[in-house]
């Protein structure tokens, strides 16, 4: 159970520091374009903390947990990169169907986006999970 945890720190830790980045100053332009509107003034921190701590919990339980250590690395980030896009499209797939004016163009950057936190991510989570099984 140690070494789940540890996958989970490790995901969730490197989850959170990269969307940081990515929504506080990267993206931020982008989302201010296309969504500004429906923005609130600041986050609400509770509902933020809930989707990452099910998230990475999502990301440990089917990418990471999925295969176990020494398991190929291939097959972790391929499911990471998956479960990422599948979550992101979902969200974002729905906003187009309902919401009028939605962009297109931010949605195919955000489920871009969902692939790659999701697979640098669980990537975090194998590897804390191999050392913590080899240590």
């Amino acid at each position: 159970m140690t070494k789940y945890l540890v996958a989970y720190g490790a995901t969730l830790t490197v989850m959170v520091a990269l969307d940081l980045l990515w929504l506080g100053l990267i993206a931020k332009p982008i989302y201010q374009q296309g969504i500004g509107h429906l923005m609130g003034e600041s986050p609400k921190i509770a509902v933020a903390v809930l989707f990452y701590a099910l998230y990475a919990a999502g990301l440990v339980f089917f990418a990471v947990a999925a295969h176990p250590p020494g398991d190929a690395w291939g097959k972790t980030l391929l499911w990471a990169a998956l479960f990422g896009f599948f979550a992101y499209a979902t969200y974002d797939l729905t906003n187009l169907a309902t919401l009028k004016g939605w962009p297109v163009g931010m949605s195919l950057i955000d489920m871009a986006w969902g692939c790659v936190v999701s697979t640098v991510s669980a990537a975090a989570g194998k590897f804390a999970l191999d050392r913590f099984v080899a240590g």
